[in-house]
């Protein structure tokens, strides 16, 4: 490896950063070493560092071509932290239980040929779930991470949905741009309503026959939405992106990269990320919030746009909301709130002591601020530990 000194201000685009000039885990980035490529990043870089190491070896060669025209990824809608996590988690925890129950609802007329969705309803819970996530988006995330084990559609479609808002609001969209994003997510699947029992109720791999059935649940959706009255304009273009990919590998229209645009490529990531972490439909076990997170980082580029993909990582976090952690203490915990600047320092309440037995009331850890659990022993998290690992009761937290 070949490393070369440079200040941030000599730094361009296609550069390999290997090293700062601070530790990693006081910084944003996910990954150590990374190809600088986003205005983003150089705006972090020029925050936190005087200077870092390049790796020249792994720099890529400038391109003769003129770039490509890039859409922007972020808004400037400044959103700040209005209740805390342990006030709005029971706010959150309404506003959901009453979405799972609506939506349902509202999901059954259109099952059969000429059922129409009810527009204002969908709506409404959008709003309700907007609220939420805007006043705090780790209590929303807290609620759905230990609530949602279902396959079913209309569960994933209200997970997606959520994923959804809540990265919209990491980037500092506008908020009538978040609410149409919670539509999207909550609206694109809609089409599977309509798709054979027996293919949606099975649960081994698809045939390649079965898949292509599968496949056509986007322009089914379409259809519905397209019956519709009162949705969005532009909410039919936007819900048969999800399934579209950087190197028009996707379907239903091949599309690539730019012709994707920003809503799509944000809901194609949310919707795999929630594929690969939720209760698989047709076989499968679900990957950990981590492993996903690694999936999508080596499709970055072919599968997800890059920097979304970058961002989505932070907006995610190391130890996502509702994470079960072993900590150096023996004692095992739920992560409740993320650090996105000390990555690896979230917010934890302590479910289990050391000797595995429940703690009552619940203790909570602040690891940015650096408790102790001995003498010179400041607490950290030693490991992530399977969800089925600790069984919490969510009406137990914070009371």
């Amino acid at each position: 490896m070949q490393r070369k000194q440079v200040t941030v201000g000599e730094l361009q685009f296609g550069m390999f950063v290997a090293e700062l000039d601070r530790p990693w885990t006081e910084t944003p980035f996910m990954f150590q070493g990374f190809h600088l490529n986003s205005e983003q990043q150089l705006e972090a870089l020029k925050k936190l560092c005087k200077h870092v190491f390049i790796d020249l070896e792994r720099t890529e060669k400038p391109d003769p071509r003129p770039p490509a025209a890039q859409f922007k990824i972020r808004g400037q809608t400044k959103y700040v932290e209005q209740v805390k996590v342990e006030v709005e988690y029971h706010q959150a925890t309404q506003v959901y239980t009453n979405s799972v129950a609506r939506i349902d609802e509202l999901l059954k007329p259109i099952s059969q040929p000429g059922g129409v969705l009810e527009a204002k309803d969908v709506k409404e819970s959008v709003t309700q779930l907007t609220d939420s996530v805007v006043r705090n988006p780790d209590a929303m995330l807290l609620v759905t991470r230990l609530r949602e084990k279902s396959a079913a559609a209309h569960a994933r479609a209200l997970q997606v949905s959520i994923y959804m808002i809540v990265f919209g609001r990491f980037l500092e969209l506008a908020r009538e741009e978040l609410e149409l994003l919670g539509l999207v997510g909550l609206l694109q699947d809609v089409g599977k309503t309509r798709l054979p029992a027996s293919i949606m109720e099975k649960n081994t791999t698809l045939t390649p026959e079965e898949a292509e059935i599968f496949r056509r649940h986007v322009l089914l959706g379409a259809e519905i939405l397209k019956e519709t009255p009162g949705i969005p304009p532009r909410l039919l273009e936007l819900a048969i992106m999800h399934h579209e990919r950087q190197d028009g590998t996707g379907y239903p229209r091949g599309l690539k990269g730019e012709q994707i645009g920003l809503y799509g490529s944000i809901a194609a990531i949310a919707d795999a990320f929630d594929t690969l972490t939720a209760q698989r439909p047709h076989g499968g076990e679900p990957l950990s919030p981590s492993a996903a997170l690694s999936y999508l980082y080596k499709e970055r580029g072919t599968g997800y746009h890059p920097d979304l993909v970058e961002q989505f990582i932070q907006c995610v976090g190391v130890f996502p909301v509702g994470s079960v952690v072993e900590l150096n203490s023996g004692e095992v915990g739920l992560v409740i709130t993320q650090n996105l600047v000390r990555r690896l320092k979230p917010r934890v309440m302590i479910v289990l002591d050391a000797k595995g037995s429940p703690m009552r009331p619940h203790k909570i850890l602040d690891l940015d601020r650096d408790p102790k659990y001995a003498p010179e022993e400041p607490y950290r998290i030693k490991r992530t530990l399977e969800q089925t690992k600790v069984q919490v009761n969510p009406k137990e937290l914070f009371i």
